[in-house]
């Protein structure tokens, strides 16, 4: 019997990012689908759909109202699609804290792709995975201030990083040298816009797709590398 096949998924994202949520799961279904066939690593990589956004973030809707020039009207159809794109991936977007939901906000996310670089860079593909879903929680369903760095230190903590070295990070001129290099990579292929998945270095794979899509690529990409092979 074979060994699976060794494939590494790069993913650009932004924790703001609904579509990247969905995407993860529909990743996460496909790679559970070719379970012994692949053995994949998932690694994610900073980008800021929102680099200017102030300290004080801003309302959902009337930030996407502003951005794309829509009407609370259409605001409302898209959140809409998006619930019903979520269950069907198996994510909700509902709240899910203690008493009235707070209004959903759009926050800069600088700090947390700085903690995302130091989780990966120190503790591991893994690790930075489970932290990447820790934060989309406590965005989409808790939503807390994921800007805060005590909000972000205590996410951290509770996906089982050490509070300091999550403080620490995201005050470390060096990790946020590397965040600046990961936006620039992802310019540099001409992505615009997440989630993107690189397939073992080889093929971009744009926005959140079904499962079936990202399993065809993997193994398109896989079949081609195998090909040069021979």
């Amino acid at each position: 019997m074979n060994a699976p096949a060794k494939v590494m998924l790069d993913i650009w994202s932004d924790v703001m990012c609904p579509w990247c949520m969905i995407g993860l799961n529909q990743l996460d279904k496909a790679l559970a689908g070719m379970a012994g066939e692949v053995d994949a690593t998932v690694r994610f990589h900073p980008f800021e759909l929102n680099p200017h956004m102030p300290e004080e973030g801003e309302e959902q809707a009337a930030h996407i109202q502003r951005k794309y020039g829509r009407t609370p009207e259409q605001s409302a159809g898209v959140r809409d699609t998006l619930k019903q794109a979520g269950a069907r991936a198996g994510y909700s977007f509902d709240y899910t804290g203690e008493g009235e939901a707070p209004p959903a906000m759009m926050w800069n996310t600088r700090m947390a792709h700085r903690l995302l670089t130091w989780a990966l860079r120190d503790f591991g593909p893994e690790q930075q995975v489970r932290l990447k879903r820790a934060l989309f929680d406590a965005h989409f369903q808790a939503r807390r201030n994921v800007s805060d760095p005590e909000v972000l230190a205590d996410v951290a903590e509770a996906a089982g990083l050490p509070r300091l070295g999550a403080l620490q990070a995201m005050i470390d001129a060096e990790i946020d040298t590397q965040v600046v290099a990961g936006q620039q990579q992802a310019w540099d292929m001409n992505v615009t816009g997440v989630p993107a998945v690189l397939i073992n270095g080889k093929l971009i794979v744009p926005g959140a797709q079904e499962p079936e899509v990202y399993a065809d690529l993997i193994r398109k990409v896989l079949a081609r590398e195998a090909a040069g092979k021979a």
